[in-house]
């Protein structure tokens, strides 16, 4: 099952903001422990370095180049560094780089609503405008993009997200349009959709960004928050990811999968 031996997977931050495993490290990581050639990327060289001392520790395949996802230069010669390492092909993109920033349309400024734009959605078109003639040409390929459900209840512990809420949506409305352009190619595309999750970025970026001294607290509160009485971690998003990428879901494109512990469902609609 999920057997990912051979291909080539070219996954988007794969380094982690912090000790511990986020998102995209995990699911790098995951990908390699099933067999894949993994080339990751992230713009934090030490994050990067990382990812790939753990691989090199398990005897994985993992090659890594720190690189600004916003920029379509250094993504194009990201991608030209993992076809020459892994034999001109890839099978897998996984567009993981993303973060939140809070406010409104008032009060936020011009310049954090286009940083928004920039880092969670134009890392996906990126990602995607570089690799997708790769997936064409081969006549294969599987792409997934990461959202959020911050773009499904557009209110964190009280916060507005405006910019982060709409540049995730804008993510599942791309990866749905770019799955249908490319249903013919032989490319699947999906989303997967994290709720709250508890990665380093909670310790790292959210207590900081809400003003608290009190990570514990508010660690709690979220787990508080689920249904299942818990939050989810960076290994579920990983899993979702991987089976997404992997032959099993060869049916499965332009849809999107909720990790989210039963979140959106028991929140109410009106």
């Amino acid at each position: 099952m999920l057997d990912l031996s051979g291909k080539v997977a070219f996954v988007s931050g794969a380094g982690s903001v912090g000790e511990g495993w986020g998102n995209g490290k995990a699911t790098a990581v995951l990908m390699a422990r099933q067999g894949a050639h993994v080339f990751g990327t992230d713009i934090n060289p030490a994050a990067l370095e990382e990812t790939a001392a753990i691989m090199r520790g398990e005897g994985l395949s993992f090659a890594g180049r720190v690189t600004n996802m916003t920029d379509s230069v250094d993504v194009a010669a990201a991608v030209q560094d993992c076809l020459a390492k892994f034999g001109g092909r890839i099978d897998i993109l996984v567009n993981n780089v993303g973060g939140s920033a809070p406010g409104g349309p008032v009060d936020m400024t011009e310049e954090a609503w286009d940083a928004q734009m920039q880092l969670n959605l134009k890392t996906c078109f990126l990602g995607c405008k570089h690799v997708l003639p790769v997936m064409v040409a081969q006549k294969k390929g599987a792409i997934v993009n990461l959202a959020s459900v911050g773009c499904m209840s557009f209110t964190v512990g009280g916060r507005v997200n405006a910019a982060y809420a709409a540049s995730k949506a804008g993510v599942i409305a791309f990866s749905r349009s770019t799955a249908i352009a490319h249903v013919k190619d032989g490319v699947r595309v999906n989303t997967v959709v994290p709720g709250t999750m508890h990665t380093p970025l909670v310790e790292h970026r959210l207590v900081k960004q809400m003003g608290l001294n009190d990570a514990e607290g508010l660690i709690a509160k979220r787990h508080a928050s689920v249904p299942m009485g818990r939050m989810g971690d960076a290994w579920d998003i990983a899993n979702a990811v991987v089976f997404l990428a992997s032959d099993e879901a060869r049916y499965i494109t332009a849809t999107q999968l909720v990790v989210d512990g039963g979140l959106t469902a028991a929140r109410p609609t009106g």
